[in-house]
């Protein structure tokens, strides 16, 4: 399949800004996959389409404030810091912007969340092939435990805010009400809609409630570049399965009851460890770069809630694949219920309105 077919037209205004009033009060897009039948719900109705015995996956992991600003200490340069991943105890593969003038040894002196000048630095130590950069912090013991005091919400691109701009929204609403693992710098958005009342009553039908913990990354939102799909190298998470939230899966594909994966990035997990285990969820961790697309036949999930995606990224080319399972007609049915979703003005992206695909 080639990149350029999934793609779609998107009103900018229908790209939510803010998250709704209310998590659980987003709108539901229900796809059958069946028949291709559409439902237009609230969010709060996705215990209608849960029944007593079904195994619901979260994610766990936390959103690190990972956004930092500074200034090169050399030019005064304003730049931009986006942690991407801890190789050592103050060491952080990074993304700056702008990236292009920046050299080894370049040294990187912080503002805190009001801008005000801090006693913090880093030092570029390399620059790999992808354009990260090595940075080692020094003026704090680990600058893990100062990213609430000069970091922000790594909010994605396309929602608009002002460097230094604090936001307790943002800081409560771009985070589950699950989250516990620290680790990632985008959000696992599908789970934003849950409110602990609404997992309450989840629970209250029946239906089990189990995690797993995969650290997104910010390749997660990154399109496709390669014209052909299957050229496309997909970016490396680190997971985590425990053995009881596997054992509790292998019981539920032994009773025929469904397993729904809240979001691709939970999906990942099961199926990464399903591949890798000939079907069976065992205790596992490490990390994963599968790339799910059409066609791709399941091995762990049943049903799956995600968010709106982009043009040409590797989530909506991840839920093609799921609206029809070992074939590949499933993007036709998505790009529909996009098309149909725009029309009745669903919001779209991190901070917009859900879908269940049965």
């Amino acid at each position: 399949m080639r990149t350029a077919e999934f793609d779609f037209q998107l009103p900018s205004e229908l790209i939510a800004q803010f998250p709704a009033m209310h998590r659980d009060q987003s709108r539901l897009l229900v796809l059958h996959r069946a028949n291709g039948r559409l439902e237009h719900r609230q969010f709060a109705d996705l215990t209608n389409y849960l029944r007593s015995g079904d195994v619901l996956v979260l994610n766990d992991s936390k959103v690190i404030p990972a956004r930092l600003h500074g200034a090169k200490s050399e030019s005064g340069g304003a730049i931009e810091v986006l942690l991407l991943e801890e190789i050592a105890r103050n060491e952080w593969w990074v993304m700056l912007r702008p990236a292009k003038r920046v050299r080894a040894r370049t040294v990187i002196r912080f503002h805190d969340c009001f801008g005000s000048a801090t006693e913090i630095e880093a030092t570029v130590l390399e620059k790999n092939l992808e354009g990260h950069c090595r940075l080692k912090f020094s003026c704090t013991s680990d600058i893990a435990d100062e990213l609430d005091r000069i970091g922000e919400m790594p909010l994605p691109p396309y929602i608009i805010r002002q460097p230094h701009s604090a936001n307790k929204t943002d800081v409560e609403r771009y985070q589950t009400v699950y989250a516990r693992r620290a680790g990632s710098v985008a959000a696992p958005t599908a789970g934003l809609h849950f409110t602990e009342v609404l997992l309450g009553k989840i629970r209250a039908r029946g239906v089990l409630v189990h995690v797993v913990t995969l650290h997104v990354g910010l390749g997660t939102f990154a399109p496709a570049k390669a014209g052909d799909v299957r050229e496309h190298v997909m970016h490396e998470e680190r997971f985590q399965l425990s053995e009881s939230t596997g054992s509790a899966l292998n019981d539920a594909q032994a009773d025929r009851r469904r397993v729904f994966a809240v979001g691709t990035t939970t999906l990942r997990v099961l199926e990464s460890v399903a591949r890798a285990n000939g079907g069976k969820l065992t205790g596992a961790e490490g990390r994963t770069n599968l790339f799910i697309h059409p066609p791709y036949s399941f091995q762990a999930v049943d049903g799956l809630v995600t968010n709106f995606h982009l043009p040409h990224s590797t989530l909506l080319m991840l839920v093609s694949a799921f609206a029809a399972p070992g074939q590949v007609q499933g993007r036709e049915l998505v790009l529909r219920a996009y098309a149909e979703a725009i029309r009745q003005r669903s919001r779209s992206f991190s901070f917009g309105d859900a879908v269940l695909i049965l």
